[in-house]
């Protein structure tokens, strides 16, 4: 049997790791990422050019639209997505919801239900997602279990930790229970670089 040389090999190889190394960190020009979500993503406890997105653009050079409305829980999100996929026609969303319901007390099972849907919109809208695990209000910010499962029954990407990091100390948190302005900043520096790792 005839072998292969292992310099063939690598170079047969070569254009497969090089594929496999593709990222939404490089982003043709004009590309989008949409920030969906609610009060986190709008910025609440910093000004606008303070928030996650705003200087998210600025890490990435790439356009970042500022989906965010305060208060706003996964169902009334569900009911709004198909119409901003259809205005921005991101080519990534960066999924960050759920705060508002856990707050409020909704039942943890539709709270799922509505995320799954809504990934499957951005699907079919042909965009990729980036979820990102919001902690319950509580004295540790834990992040919340089910973040977890859904990004592995839906198979996207899932930032688990920072924002609970973020949330933990007073350094990186506003009085209330939202990032400050340096919260915002080191939650948009984890984001950027997790892009680089997220296949296209």
């Amino acid at each position: 049997m005839n072998r292969i040389s292992p310099l063939l090999l690598l170079l047969l190889l070569f254009p497969l790791f090089a594929a496999c190394e593709r990222s939404p960190g490089a982003l043709p020009e004009g590309a989008v990422i949409l920030a969906f979500g609610d009060s986190i993503t709008a910025g609440t406890g910093a000004s606008e050019s303070e928030a996650y997105p705003a200087v998210l653009e600025r890490l990435v050079g790439r356009k970042v639209v500022n989906a965010g409305v305060s208060g706003e829980t996964t169902a009334e999100g569900l009911a709004r997505l198909p119409r901003v996929l259809a205005e921005v026609q991101p080519h990534l969303v960066i999924l960050c919801h759920g705060g508002e319901d856990m707050i409020q007390g909704l039942d943890a099972g539709e709270l799922v239900a509505n995320f799954k849907t809504m990934i499957q919109l951005i699907g079919e809208a042909d965009a990729e997602v980036f979820l990102i695990a919001v902690p319950p209000p509580a004295p540790y910010f834990q992040p919340a279990s089910f973040y977890n499962q859904i990004a592995r029954d839906m198979k996207v990407s899932i930032e688990v930790n920072t924002l609970s990091n973020i949330l933990s100390s007073n350094e990186t948190r506003s009085e209330s229970i939202y990032p400050n302005a340096e919260g915002y900043a080191a939650l948009a520096k984890a984001i950027s670089k997790r892009l680089k790792t997220i296949q296209r």
